[in-house]
């Protein structure tokens, strides 16, 4: 009887695996050299999309490559150890607004910070947010930190130009800057920071969807005047729900404290069924002014906000709200930053995390998600 012989078919990608392993072995892709795009692989090679995509998968596994978001693939270094950083925190609003500090526990906890280590630098709480923000920046520059994750002034006088003085600062002492949440102005720019933060759009576009679900027709948006980007583009994915659906957006954007808040409150209840607000605050206030007038929430008017805050489960009626992924945010900033120092010549890049739909009872729906 003749002797049966077996071969083993190595798998498509493995091939095109070890092909790009002989071929970094060998030197013709380099330490620090950007490998061909996965669709050059694709036309080069033969294979399909998904097989390259694995492919480049096990060399970032096997720790040859590092694949970054929006820049490409690129050949690590393996004969360089990446020395320990120290970065700097410059968020003029830590401790007011509540997003931050969740957002510094997820850099402060990921993985990667392990190896390196944030600064929490003092700021004189007499002086004015602008300028504690340049004292934190001068201190920051002193201590010759490796990158500064920076949330830009808001609604103060002059912020842009203090964001700006920063910024420029930060980049003669060839310092990496993330931002975090929002930008410096409301157009990007063409040599601005990195960013990570929510989907802006994202988080207006499905408080407003919700409550169009929910049979409101009459959706109106409340927020601040002179809204900075965030805000803008909250409003945007406000109108754009709206008119995917065939209504009409009705913005009420307001300087907001007590006197008005209450005029504009008055003013639209009888026009209005439903109110998505910039945030847990602004809707908190709006949800305590219908319920001093004798207004029945979500009876009469239902209330979302976004940011879902400590507090927004604990307001008189459990609000529903947009939920910012503020671990997530922070993870991702610092592997941005790692990115950046690595690679100082990458193309800017903006990551905005979609928030999740948390529903309480201030929109008229069964809650659905669980608070954590």
């Amino acid at each position: 009887m003749a002797a049966r012989r077996f071969s083993i078919e190595i798998p498509k990608y493995r091939e095109l695996f070890e092909s790009l392993k002989s071929d970094i072995a060998s030197g013709r892709y380099k330490p620090g050299q950007k490998l061909p795009s996965e669709a050059a692989l694709v036309n080069k090679s033969g294979a399909s999309r998904i097989t390259v995509s694995r492919a480049v998968r096990e060399l970032q596994n096997a720790g040859l490559v590092d694949r970054i978001a929006g820049s490409g693939t690129y050949v690590r270094d393996l004969g360089r150890r990446s020395r320990p950083h120290l970065f700097g925190l410059l968020i003029p609003d830590l401790g007011e607004t509540e997003i931050f500090e969740p957002i510094c526990r997820g850099i402060a906890n990921a993985p990667e910070t392990t190896e390196h280590a944030l600064l929490w630098a003092h700021a004189d709480p007499r002086a004015s947010k602008g300028e504690q923000a340049w004292g934190l920046c001068q201190q920051y520059i002193s201590k010759k930190v490796s990158g500064v994750f920076f949330a830009p002034l808001e609604f103060e006088a002059e912020a842009e130009k203090v964001n700006r003085r920063i910024l420029a600062s930060l980049r003669r002492a060839e310092i990496a800057v993330v931002l975090l949440d929002r930008r410096i102005s409301k157009a990007p720019e063409r040599n601005r920071p990195d960013l990570v933060g929510i989907n802006n759009h994202q988080a207006g576009y499905l408080a407003t969807e919700h409550l169009i679900e929910m049979g409101r027709k009459k959706i109106g948006f409340l927020g601040y005047h002179g809204a900075a980007s965030t805000i803008a583009e909250r409003i945007a994915g406000y109108s754009a729900a709206l008119v995917a659906h065939g209504l009409r957006p009705v913005i009420d954007s307001v300087n907001i404290n007590v006197d008005r808040l209450s005029w504009g409150a008055k003013r639209k209840r009888e026009s209005l069924d439903a109110f998505v607000c910039v945030n847990d605050r602004v809707a908190g206030q709006l949800m305590h002014i219908f319920l001093a007038r004798k207004v029945r929430i979500p009876e009469e008017i239902s209330i979302v906000g976004i940011d879902d805050v400590s507090y927004a489960r604990l307001l008189p009626i459990p609000l529903t709200t947009v939920r910012q992924p503020t671990r997530e945010i922070g993870e991702a900033a610092l592997r941005t930053m790692l990115d950046r120092i690595k690679s100082t010549r990458m193309p800017p890049r903006e990551l905005l995390l979609d928030g999740e739909l948390v529903i309480r009872q201030s929109c008229g729906a069964v809650e659905k998600i669980a608070d954590t």
